[in-house]
């Protein structure tokens, strides 16, 4: 795989047959050059080591939506009904479920019935956010809220509220900008703040992009070594990079008609990953697999939680 003008995105085949339903929250650990991903509704954290194909994965008791590690490899996870710390145990899998021990940490209080957690990351000083939404997302309800999980494992009150489905998180690399979307086929924005990253508080709300601009909805998010803000636009098979102006200058098509989030990987970080919903109707071979790319750029490493799990 080479990075061009116009790179081809390929599929990664060692990722496994079985498309997810809802792959999402790919985060690339350096630790070990392994890639790690969810599927949401087959509550399962999934494993590649890239280099030797190597797949494992676990299943957890609940869905599972966003996960980033603390230093020690414990994985922090957002869920159905809370915030989790995750023991990951076993070395294969044998196409086989391993061994998984959860801890609860932190449960907001839930505007709704039927919500749960959905995009989250650590902003650049180790803080983990995330944010929560209404699972039937016919009902369009703004019941959701953006959350901030402290190095002292204190949850926040909500930080955004009035989100439909939260997604987008991302940081410049000086931390000084946080972004934010907001997938719902009515909203379909993406917001930028001011971030003090001393106090770890966002502010000057401002749109950044405005979707119904361009193709799609925006999903899951990376930013690149350039401070660009790389977005899937789903339901559009693209990849959209804005630069830190908010000007659309690059697109990359994807092969699935839904790509759900991005990451950088690979020993170089020059590796762009991306995860994918597969529909309940009119699916293609493609959809709910994962594919990488070269986009000749290269991204920066995923913070790790910094407090202790």
């Amino acid at each position: 795989m080479s990075g061009s003008a116009n790179p081809r995105v390929e599929r990664v085949e060692a990722a496994g047959r079985e498309p997810a339903s809802v792959g999402e929250s790919p985060v690339w650990r350096a630790a070990g050059q392994a890639l790690y991903w969810v599927d949401i509704p087959a509550q399962k954290i999934v494993r590649l080591r890239v280099d030797s194909g190597e797949r494992a994965e676990w299943r957890l008791p609940e869905k599972v939506a966003c996960i980033a590690f603390d230093r020690d490899g414990t994985v922090l996870a957002g869920c159905e009904t809370g915030l989790f710390a995750v023991t990951l145990s076993g070395t294969s899998a044998g196409g086989e479920s391993l061994g998984v021990t959860t801890r609860k940490l932190a449960a907001p209080v839930f505007a709704a019935q039927g919500m749960r957690f959905n995009d989250g990351r650590c902003d650049r000083q180790g803080r983990f956010w995330a944010g929560t939404m209404v699972q039937d997302m016919s009902a369009a309800n703004p019941a959701g809220a953006l959350y901030r999980f402290d190095e002292h494992g204190v949850l926040s009150a909500p930080v955004v509220d009035a989100l439909i489905t939260q997604n987008g998180l991302g940081w410049s690399p000086d931390g000084a900008t946080m972004y934010l979307s907001d997938s719902h086929p009515l909203r379909r924005l993406i917001w930028a703040f001011d971030y003090d990253v001393a106090t770890g508080e966002p502010r000057n709300r401002r749109v950044f992009a405005d979707l119904h601009d361009y193709a799609g909805r925006p999903d899951g998010a990376a930013v690149d070594a350039d401070g660009c803000y790389w977005i899937c636009a789903n339901d559009a098979g693209r990849l959209l990079r804005f630069t830190p102006e908010g000007k659309l200058d690059r697109q990359i098509a994807v092969p699935a008609a839904k790509p759900a989030m991005c990451a950088f990987g690979g020993r170089d970080l020059d590796t762009l990953f991306i995860t994918s919903i597969r529909p309940g109707v009119d699916a293609s071979e493609h959809d709910g697999h994962l594919f990488a790319v070269r986009p000749g750029v290269c991204g920066l490493p995923e913070p790790e939680y910094a407090g202790r799990l």
